[in-house]
């Protein structure tokens, strides 16, 4: 968080572009000032529960209980109406504590994972599934180039802070190892100039409500 989000941050005010962070309660808390940062810099702050728990395995009422409990605080630093599961697994008997809690827009499923359902209302919470996996973001460009060009609109990607840090020494998975640090930073700008080449059209999830509304 502390090395790695900031450089997040410098890298997209340089290229004027504006994205979502999902934060979880226990981080904000952590790290006020990179929450302020995030809304004071233009971005959405949005929730990744309190404590990156598994809400697929967790009872109505518990996950009831910890979604208010993470957006009582997050919403201290401005207002939050997106929402994204930890590991990406969310069930959709759990739609309704979303839409109870304020929540419009939902980041949970994931297209690579198998979800095949695309942009949808689910008890007045439009999901919107995330497009690929962040490894694929640190992969060669030419090869990574190619799975670009593939993608369906909408085209959500997602990474996290720790990829721009170098991982090389730390015991972890391969996939969570390779080109990490200044290369994973590097990649990430060729992938915004990539767009920019092609006009496309950088929204954050809570503009993508009225993308959707407009389609």
């Amino acid at each position: 968080m502390e090395e790695g989000l900031p450089k997040i941050l410098d890298l997209l005010n340089e290229k004027n572009v504006r994205a979502t962070f999902f934060f979880t309660a226990e981080m904000a808390r952590k790290y006020p000032n990179l929450a302020k940062r995030i809304i004071d810099e233009g971005h959405e702050l949005a929730c990744h529960g309190f404590n990156h728990e598994r809400f697929d395995k967790l009872e109505k009422d518990r996950a009831d209980f910890i979604l208010e409990k993470a957006l009582n605080i997050l919403r201290e630093f401005g207002d939050v109406v997106s929402f994204r599961a930890p590991n990406l697994q969310f069930p959709d008997y759990l739609f309704p504590a979303l839409s109870k809690n304020g929540i419009l827009l939902d980041s949970s499923k994931a297209r690579y994972k198998g979800y095949k359902g695309g942009v949808k209302v689910v008890d007045g919470v439009l999901e919107v599934p995330v497009s690929i996996t962040s490894s694929i973001l640190r992969l060669p460009w030419s090869v990574q180039k190619a799975i670009h060009k593939k993608l369906r609109e909408p085209r959500i990607y997602f990474a996290h802070p720790w990829e721009f840090v170098s991982m090389k020494k730390e015991r972890i998975r391969l996939d969570c190892k390779f080109n990490t640090g200044d290369k994973a930073l590097m990649f990430l700008e060729r992938l915004i100039d990539y767009y920019k080449t092609q006009n496309a059209k950088f929204v954050m999830m809570q503009e993508y409500l009225n993308v959707y509304r407009e389609i």
